[in-house]
């Protein structure tokens, strides 16, 4: 079974060794320039679709960078990652020849930091406009890239196969989905057995994928020194959402940001474009994890 069969069978699909060595060290060291760039913000900060969500953690009693999103568009080695026709031969079977970016997000979970953990949920949450989604079910696919070893200790992603076929359950849907760890009790309200959960351990260089369906979280970063790195990309048939996101792939041939962002997850990028800060801090008044 191909990796696209086994994700429209099963709701998910591991890719071992998509990346080599010398090419995780190379984008390991991209990371480090981006945290670099965070640095000097003091709370979450956007600049077009470029975002860095930077809270000050209340057990580490420091700023801590968790995301960042469209880092690609400082850092040139993740620009060129984005469209590596690695991704067009995995992707094409299910999204075709034409193919948008929609999200690209890189995932900190520090060690001893209170908020390194995704409650139970499913992407399409998230994409509340019909007008410009369509085809949710198929059109759209999440990468997540290992770039560091991941595991229970650290917190890798846990998901539930075959949920992608269950429709939309609402899970997590009273909040944030970083202010409570993953609820079995929730599962089973839902008529899922939570001992169906799998924990995705990966390796530096292997890709997880994922439907806007699929029911996934992780727990906490409980290690002692080890942090969880993981690349997210996202991508759409271009069909079905001709309104939004960067092009990946035209007729499949990769294709570099253009001048200025296209709307994305931002919707309100034309009337606010920053650079601007985030002062709502999600953080606050919330009850021990």
């Amino acid at each position: 079974m191909t990796p696209t069969e086994h994700l429209s069978e099963h709701g998910y699909a591991i890719v071992r060794g998509f990346l080599k060595p010398d090419e995780v060290a190379e984008l390991l060291e991209a990371l480090e320039r981006v945290k670099k760039a965070a640095e000097p913000h003091h709370a979450t900060w956007r600049d077009r679709n470029l975002l860095f969500e930077i809270i000050t953690d209340p057990v580490l009693k420091q700023k801590v960078l968790l995301q960042a999103h469209w880092a690609a568009w400082i850092e040139p080695v993740l620009e060129r990652h984005r469209r590596d026709k690695r991704y067009f031969d995995l992707l094409s079977p299910l999204l075709g020849r034409d193919i948008k970016h929609l999200t690209q997000q890189i995932h900190w979970k520090p060690p001893g930091a209170k908020f390194t953990y995704y409650r139970y949920h499913q992407d399409v949450r998230f994409r509340e406009q019909p007008e410009v989604y369509k085809n949710l079910e198929t059109s759209w696919i999440t990468t997540g890239l290992a770039l560091n070893r991941q595991d229970g200790e650290n917190g890798a992603l846990q998901l539930v196969p075959d949920s992608h076929k269950m429709g939309y359950l609402g899970l997590s849907s009273d909040g944030p989905i970083m202010t409570g760890e993953m609820r079995d009790a929730e599962l089973r309200a839902k008529g899922i057995d939570p001992a169906r959960v799998l924990q995705c351990e990966l390796e530096p260089g292997d890709l997880l994928m994922w439907t806007l369906y699929t029911i996934h979280g992780s727990n906490p970063n409980r290690s002692a020194d080890r942090d969880r790195l993981f690349m997210l990309n996202s991508y759409v048939r271009a069909a079905d959402t001709p309104e939004r996101g960067e092009w990946a792939f035209r007729d499949g041939v990769p294709v570099p940001l253009g001048e200025e962002p296209e709307i994305c997850k931002y919707e309100q990028l034309r009337e606010r474009p920053g650079p601007f800060y985030i002062e709502d801090d999600w953080t606050r008044d919330k009850p021990a994890a």
